[in-house]
């Protein structure tokens, strides 16, 4: 392990330029949702250069509409295709499982960006543009750990399959659609922008929207109706309320550093038609998080639940209750225990690469981990190099270093948990 460990990291060092140009490649390439397969691509010619095992796919919607993990308000998947890439082992060892996904979230005003959000622009060690964080960084870090592998000729016993896929950003349907064609392993890493910390434990989440009723009148004389902007004022008192009481209930420590381990937010309001007119309509939308372990089924009551309190104080929600939908994406929580195996061999690793031990903590959001977790029955350790404070903000970066740290302990970590075979670092007294 130990000679394995310094091959790696030289490897790692000679080939920093090669690994930047390619991050660089897939940052250029804009791959918002229903945009991603030029990205794709790009990861597609990698895979075929490494001369892994490719299978690539469409999801069909058709199969997945009725799976109780399946929430996508995209219709069409056609021409975006999802990619699996496999080096198998030769046998006798687990299989590990590295998923990255493609697809970024839009860049937003573009104004507030100081340059081109796809230039790949590099300064003061950092890369800049969207998705540079959000993760394809983490999935250049996938990519160059599997590469140093093969070119330093060190065979593993167990398959190390690699994923890159699309919808992570809109609910998981790509991981999905990957468990569902049979790709699950003994673990998983997953190089979502952690600032290199663990997360063994995700948050899950769920959109929701609220309808609330008012009586339209005339400005002037706004007392003869009422005002369903005012109404909305009361829904979000509660849903804070709420909110309030769901995280007092939180107490794992690893949590300890999240201000709202599970936070309630009102994500858009929209109200009214006309200045002089009271609004007779209020449309409140967002996101409630889920706990780790908590069903998504309990969580909906929740909030169902205090919303149907509100007829019993009020007489107008009384006569006019407020209606939710639950709506759009979703992101199912997971968990893995402190004392998991992969949990235990990375943070060996880790430590082995750095001279520290990781920091860990639970994720303050959603990802395909419970997916994968708790579909795929495969557990998975959120771990990755890119800045959670730049992720979905403009002038996203991501620091360089931080993704052949990442690559170091991917590709180590795949040896611990693989197992290996043949090659160079065969030799048991190595370590």
């Amino acid at each position: 392990m130990i000679e394995a460990q310094k091959q790696i990291h030289l490897w790692l060092k000679e080939n920093k330029e090669h690994g930047v140009r390619f991050l660089q490649r897939l940052v250029q390439e804009n791959s918002v949702r229903g945009n991603e397969n030029k990205a794709q691509a790009i990861i597609i010619e990698k895979c075929r250069e490494l001369g892994l095992s490719l299978d690539i796919w469409e999801i069909n919607r058709d199969q997945l509409k009725q799976h109780p993990f399946f929430f996508a308000n995209r219709e069409d998947f056609a021409g975006n295709p999802n990619v699996a890439a496999v080096l198998s082992g030769s046998g006798g060892g687990r299989s590990l499982l590295l998923n990255g996904h493609i697809d970024v979230v839009p860049e937003g005003n573009l104004s507030d960006w100081t340059m081109d959000p796809y230039s790949g622009n590099i300064k003061d060690g950092k890369l800049f543009g969207r998705g540079a964080s959000d993760m394809k960084g983490g999935t250049v870090s996938l990519l160059l750990a599997i590469e140093a592998l093969k070119k330093l000729g060190i065979r593993l016993k167990g398959d190390l399959i690699f994923q890159s896929v699309i919808e992570e950003e809109s609910g998981g349907a790509g991981t999905l659609s990957a468990v569902i064609r049979g790709y699950k392993a003994d673990g998983a890493i997953i190089p979502e922008p952690t600032d290199m910390k663990f997360f063994p434990k995700q948050q899950g989440s769920m959109w929701f929207r609220i309808n609330i009723q008012g009586k339209a009148a005339h400005g002037g004389t706004r007392y003869h109706g009422v005002s369903a902007i005012d109404k909305a004022y009361e829904v979000i008192h509660v849903i804070k309320e709420l909110e309030a009481n769901r995280n007092k209930r939180i107490t794992d420590p690893l949590y300890d550093g999240i201000p709202i381990p599970i936070p309630i937010n009102i994500g858009k309001i929209y109200s009214g038609t006309w200045p002089s007119s009271v609004p007779d309509l209020a449309i409140i939308e967002g996101r409630m998080g889920v706990a780790p372990g908590e069903k998504m089924f309990n969580a909906e009551k929740e909030l169902e639940g205090v919303l149907e309190q509100l007829k019993q104080s009020d007489r107008w929600f009384r006569d006019y209750p407020p209606s939710i939908e639950w709506f759009g994406a979703r992101w199912h929580p997971a968990e893995v225990d402190l004392d998991n195996p992969l949990i235990e061999t990375t943070s060996s690793v880790y430590k082995k690469v750095t001279g520290q031990l990781p920091i860990i903590e639970a994720s303050p959001w959603g990802t395909d981990g419970g997916i994968l977790t708790e579909w795929g029955d495969t557990p998975v350790l959120v771990f990755g190099p890119g800045a959670a404070e730049a992720a979905h903000h403009t002038d996203e970066y991501i620091d360089l270093q931080a993704i052949f740290v990442a690559a170091e302990v991917i590709a180590l970590t795949a040896i611990e948990w693989c197992g290996l075979e043949g090659g160079p670092t065969s030799d048991p007294g190595n370590d």
